[in-house]
Formats: structure tokens, sequence, C-alpha cells
């Protein structure tokens, strides 16, 4: 057989293992192997073979990570299937492309650093998703460390170095067995192992530790599972009215069973609360009774209205309603390209002309904290969660604890809502706060700050969640020091790329 498909299908086969390692597959046993065939290639192959080889990897990769994606397009944007499938195709292209660029660095370094250059894999690899999370607005969303959600002990280390950190020694673990094989010592491999081992006894200690039980209080977090075509078509008022009411009667629930704060989903209340005008004073009202009645604080997904000069201005709001009528707001800050705003206009405004699916959100400029009593919360919103620097600034700010509100409706049953909570999994940890998360279809969720979910929905279920949590104090060295791994590494990659063109072949 030719050795070309050879390579090729196992470069593939890799890329396929390391998606299923990732929900909600979860056999995340798989991310420990399955870049060795990534890694072979980009140490045994020339550099733009390499480069082919890491493209294809990536392509089976993202390709099953975001299959859910042409669904979005296709359905509440009304495009074509053919045409979101191109779109997709174009995204996972361009996501694949960080793989075939980290062969292509591997490949070149190796060249001029035999041995050297096995142990700056993973260096170039966190370098990479540090970019890919940053660069064209970011998506951060196939970091490989994301696999370890349900490693309870290694998902400690998150405290420490953020998710990068288990990224690297993912790499490091499988880049060092590789080197034993080629030079035939085994020495470097089981250090790394011993390393790996002994962050999971650190693990195992430090879940052994108790959290601050004091003081305490209860918490709820409302799931009306709602259908997202419910907020995208035309639905009679009724329709809206009905939905108000069920998550009024889920609040009154949560109420019942002690919470003090109540977490409505993202776009619970898809309308302005604020707006004196249209059925906005009906909403005040009630809402604002509910809370003085019940002495509750409750935090609504609302979107906000301003009046601006040539034409108003519309904000994906977490709106945090106090007993005493008075409310603070949150304008999610890092929106949604292509789906509440247009990136790049000048490239791109031609899609408004071909799909009304694209919103026309305007973003926030601050992390606006709320407070529960005399404590601090922030609250990402949806996409935000993914973005663990823009989460940082809420925890940079004084919150004591974290609540997120999303709607994952838009994915139905896909590994996305699955993948979509695993992440906010490692904001608790690497915070060490508690995380709430309100979902409209789910999963909705309450997280304690090692990590352990102490109450979880299911999809597509009306859910009521209380739990008590303890409002905490002090930062992680992660909340300290924020992407310093990620900082080393790219350093560490722009030198020794630089230091490999001037390096003469052999």
């Amino acid at each position: 057989m030719n050795r070309k498909l050879v390579e090729g299908f196992i470069s593939a086969l890799g890329g396929l293992l390391a998606a299923l390692a990732f929900p909600k597959f979860n056999l995340s046993f798989f991310i420990w192997i399955s870049l060795l065939p990534l890694l072979y290639f980009s140490t045994h192959r020339s550099p733009r073979r390499a480069l082919a080889l890491g493209f294809l990897a990536g392509l089976a990769f993202n390709a099953l990570l975001i299959y859910w994606i042409p669904y979005v397009p296709a359905h509440y944007g009304q495009l074509p299937l053919v045409i979101s499938l191109l779109i997709y195709f174009i995204f996972v292209a361009y996501l694949s492309l960080y793989w075939g660029l980290f062969a292509y660095l591997g490949a070149r370094t190796t060249a001029a650093f035999p041995r050297l250059g096995f142990f700056l894999l993973p260096f170039y690899w966190i370098a990479l998703e540090y970019i890919l999370g940053r660069f064209l607005t970011g998506f951060p969303w196939g970091i490989i460390g994301y696999t370890q959600h349900q490693n309870l002990y290694f998902l400690q280390l998150a405290s420490l170095t953020g998710v990068a950190g288990l990224s690297f020694f993912i790499l490091l673990f499988q880049s060092s067995f590789l080197y034993s094989l080629q030079f035939r010592r085994r020495k470097p491999f089981f250090i790394v192992l011993a390393l790996i081992l002994l962050i999971h006894v650190w693990g195992y200690i430090r879940l052994r530790q108790p959290l601050a039980d004091t003081p305490r209080f209860t918490v709820g977090v409302i799931q009306g599972n709602v259908s997202s075509d419910i907020y995208w078509e035309m639905v009679p008022p009724q329709t809206v009215e009905d939905l108000f009411q069920r998550h009024l009667q889920l609040t009154h629930q949560a109420i019942e069973q002690g919470a003090g704060l109540v977490v409505w989903p993202e776009f619970s209340v898809p309308l302005c609360f604020s707006c004196p005008y249209g059925p906005f004073p009906y909403l005040q009202k009630t809402l604002t009774s509910l809370a003085q009645e019940n002495e509750v604080t409750l935090l609504l997904g609302t979107n906000e209205r301003e009046e601006a000069a040539n034409k108003p201005r519309f904000f994906n709001t977490a709106l945090c309603l106090q007993p005493d009528g008075s409310f603070t707001t949150y304008y999610k800050m890092h929106l949604v390209p292509f789906g509440e705003y247009t990136p790049y206009p000048q490239i791109f405004s031609f899609l408004k002309k071909v799909t009304h699916a694209i919103g026309d959100i305007t973003p926030g400029k601050k992390a606006t904290l709320h407070h529960y009593q005399a404590y601090s919360f922030g609250s990402p919103i949806c996409y935000e969660i993914i973005f663990p620097s823009l989460v940082r600034q809420f925890i940079q700010k004084g919150a004591n604890f974290l609540v997120t509100i999303t709607n994952d409706g838009w994915y139905g049953t896909s590994s996305a809502p699955y993948q979509h909570f695993a992440i906010a999994i490692f904001r608790a940890v690497e915070f060490k706060r508690y995380l709430l998360r309100a979902a409209t279809t789910g999963i909705s969720g309450i997280i304690d700050p090692y990590g352990r979910v102490i109450a979880r929905s299911q999809l597509m279920t009306t859910a009521v969640l209380t739990a008590e949590i303890t409002p905490l104090q002090g930062k992680t060295l992660y909340a300290r020091l924020g992407e310093f791994l990620s900082l080393i590494s790219l350093t560490i990659t722009g030198a020794f790329f630089i230091l490999s063109l001037r390096q003469r072949k052999p």
C-alpha cells in the first residue's frame, strides 16, 4: 500500500481519537495516546510533509469535535444546507491550520535540535492554543486539556496554570515517550511520568482539604426548557407570557427550597427590563414584586436597550434585581461572531444580505460585578465562559463566586452543550470559586471550587437546582499570574523557530 496513504490514514485516525476524548463521548484516555502519530510525523518527516499530515489530523479532529455547527446557520439563519456546510468546512480548515503549523514547527526544530526538539513540542502546542484563543476574535474550544474535566485529581493543576498546564503535560507525556523510543533513553519519560503522578497525588491531597463553610447561603438555578425557536420566530404574545409564567413558577419552587439568590438563563426575559414602554413596565412590576415580597435577589437574562443618536443600541445583559427594586447590569463584552454581530464588516457586510441570522448587539465595555448580601459575583454570559482571561477580570475586581447564564438550545442534543459545560468546570477550579450555570434548555449546574458538580440538570428538561455555597476570597496562582505558561511558551516558540532557521541543515 502507498506509504503516503497509510500515513494520512494514521494521522486522521489520531485526530478522530483525540476528538472522541471530548464530551459527549468522554473517552478521555484517548487524548494520552491519540497525538502520538502527529508527534511522530512532526519529528520524522520534512517540514512540508509534516505540515500536510498535521493539517489532515486537524481536519479529522475539528470536523468531529464541532460537527454540530452547520445546523445553526441552516436552521436559524435559513441558509441553504450547502452554504452552511461550506461555512463549516472553511472554519474546520482554518482551525486545522494550527495543527499543521504545529507539525511544521516540530519538524523544523527537531531537524535543527534532534534531541531538544522533542521537549519543545509541548511549548509549541501551548503557544498555538494561546493564539487560537485570541486571533480573529478567538475560538479556544478544542483545547485538549478540557478532556480531563472528569479527572478531578489532575484537574486541580488548573488552579496553578489554567487549562494550558493540562494540555502541556498531555503533550509532554507523549513526546517524552517518543523520545525514549527514538534515543533508547527511558529516564526522561519516567521523570515525566513521575511528575504527572505527583500532580495527581497533589490533586488528591487538595481535594481532601475542606473548603470554608461559613458563611453559607442557598442559591437556585432555573432551567425553563425553552426552545430557541421561540426566541427566533415571531410567536404570539401569549406564548411569551406562558414562558414568563413558567419561570415565575420555577422561581417560587426555588424560593420554597430556601434560595435567596435565583438565577434565570440567558435571554430568559427576551425583552428590555428597564425600558419604560410597551410590555416592559409589566415585567418590571411583576419581577420587582416577586423580589420584594420574597426578599430574594434575581439574576435575569435580558435584552437591554439604550437610545443613541443614530439608532438604538441593544445589549445582551445579565441584570441583577435586588429586593429593594434597584438593579445592576452587566453587558456581554465578547460577542459571538456572525451570531451577535458581524466582525470585520468591511469584509463580511454582504452576509446580512443573504441571512437574517446575524444580530446587531453592542458589546459591553467593563466587567461589572453584581451583589448578593455583602458579597460580589461576576456573570460572564454564554460564550464568554470559554475565555479564562475575561472571567479573570471579575476575579480581579473581587468576585466571591461566579454565575454564568447561557442559551445552548441552538445546538439541540448534540455534543456542544456537554462541551460547553465541561469548559465551565475549569473556570471554577482555575479561580477557586463556586460557579452557578443557568442554561435555557440545559445543561445547568452548580459546581464547587474543586470542579465537583454539586447539582446538574439534564438536557431538554425543566429543572430547579438548589444548593448551599460559600462566597470565597483569595486568589489562586493562576488568578494572580494569568497566562504565564502560555506567554513563556510563545517566547520559547519564537526563539527556537528563529534559531532553527539559522541552523544549518546537517
